[in-house]
């Protein structure tokens, strides 16, 4: 597996994030069923996929594995737009705090490959906070991907009771990265000492 870190203009990856929209549509749109916006009926895109937002994909064998996006708290993001009535405390916000956004595993995966390319994100954006000097992570995520990865090792914590919202129950949360995140993350098999390092970021 490989790791790409890019943004949205990055025109020697430009192939790489239409093949991962094709995902996040697959995924998010075909399967899940979100009533989200589409480009062309084959990518999903919104909003948020502007300059400032940043991705971290992984491939095998040159095929999407798995992605995530990284938006900044300083500006409009989704926590704060569109789901800050979930919280019960003020949304974290500033420049070392980034939320992550449409955390997708390819559909086209065995259910072992897709652990571990699921796996391979997560130690990913590890390593890209403690390149980056991120301090913290948050985001919105559906009660069963909660309980998942909130036993990953790192600090992980809800920052509101879980809340029905149509068919989905949803829970705002924050992650805290500190000195012991790498030792926590490897007792628990996630992070593993194999896993992508990122040693920087593509405009």
């Amino acid at each position: 597996m490989q790791l790409i870190t890019c943004g949205r203009n990055d025109a020697n990856n430009r192939d790489l994030l239409n093949i991962m929209f094709a995902a996040r549509k697959s995924v998010f749109v075909d399967l899940l069923g979100w009533k989200l916006a589409l480009c062309d009926d084959r990518y999903e895109i919104d909003q948020f996929d502007d300059l400032q937002a940043r991705y971290l994909v992984i491939t095998c064998n040159g095929r999407h594995a798995a992605s995530t996006r990284l938006l900044p708290t300083t500006r409009p993001h989704i926590l704060d737009t569109l789901f800050s009535h979930l919280c019960e405390e003020p949304v974290p916000t500033g420049p070392a705090v980034l939320e992550i956004t449409r955390f997708c595993l390819d559909r086209v995966q065995h259910s072992v490959k897709r652990r571990a390319a699921r796996d391979f994100l997560v130690a990913a954006l590890v390593d890209y906070a403690i390149v980056e000097a991120v301090k913290t992570f948050t985001g919105v995520a559906e009660a069963g991907w909660f309980e998942q990865f909130s036993k990953f090792g790192w600090l992980c914590r809800a920052l509101a009771q879980p809340q029905q919202l149509g068919p989905k129950t949803l829970i705002p949360f924050r992650i805290d990265v500190d000195a012991n995140i790498v030792e926590r993350m490897m007792a628990t098999g996630i992070y593993a000492r194999t896993a992508p390092r990122p040693t920087g970021m593509a405009a």
